[in-house]
């Protein structure tokens, strides 16, 4: 699914690259067999809105909403298994997936980043790959509705790939659900994981990080959101 390449590709770190290829982006979901108007042009609106500001700019918006703190983030295992140690496996059996399907991971991938996954999805036959959206589906409308909450633009790609996955989550449900939830972008919430981690982080910069890996580093002492029970749909 083309629409599921383009989606991987807008929820990846931005860079120059993306915004040269935006036309070629709407092009593709306009030309979509699988997407109402309505879908493509909210999706189109979010192109031209992000794409056409300064890249930095971009850039400092992603790394805002989706690397500071865990209720954004975009690796799927946080919602499920925060840091126990069933995380592990769970990334053994999705790696075991991609490689089934031929695609290899480098060293610097993270199997349940989003992006990724959604990749993977888009090589597998259509019903397959809705399928694969359906069983993350409680992800996504956290994320969605935690997005909105923070009044992001971003929130339109993940109501998409509810609709493609023909997802039956309840979103106004989940969205009573977050409202009291303890942010963790706030500032009280950010001076709290620099704290925590501020040895750790200069023990590690002996080493220095790719743009890539650099975005998908979690903060060990954010605060907790809630976690989801992806079994039965539920949440904990």
């Amino acid at each position: 699914m083309i629409e599921l390449r383009v989606l991987s590709r807008l929820l990846e770190y931005p860079d120059t690259e993306l915004v040269q290829h935006r036309q070629e982006m709407s092009d593709a979901l306009s030309a979509s067999d699988v997407l109402d108007a309505g879908e493509v042009n909210r999706v189109c609106a979010f192109i031209n809105e992000l794409l056409t500001r300064d890249v930095l700019d971009i850039q400092a918006e992603y790394s805002e909403l989706f690397d500071r703190g865990r209720a954004t983030s975009l690796l799927l295992f946080e919602h499920v298994h925060g840091e126990s140690r069933d995380r592990g496996q769970a990334m053994v059996d999705l790696m075991a997936q991609y490689e089934s399907a031929g695609l290899h991971l480098d060293s610097r991938e993270l199997p349940d980043h989003l992006p990724l996954y959604l990749e993977y999805l888009a090589q597998l036959p259509e019903a397959e790959a809705r399928a694969g959206l359906t069983d993350i589906a409680p992800i996504l409308a956290l994320l969605s509705a935690r997005l909105k909450q923070r009044e992001s633009r971003y929130a339109v790609l993940f109501d998409l790939l509810l609709s493609l996955g023909h997802s039956a989550v309840d979103a106004t449900k989940v969205g009573e659900q977050i409202a009291s939830e303890s942010r963790d972008d706030t500032p009280q919430a950010l001076d709290a994981v620099w704290e925590e981690e501020q040895v750790k982080f200069l023990a590690d910069n002996g080493c220095a990080e790719s743009d890539i890996t650099a975005h998908q580093r979690r903060f060990a002492g954010a605060v907790a959101p809630q976690y989801l029970n992806i079994t039965s749909g539920g949440q904990q």
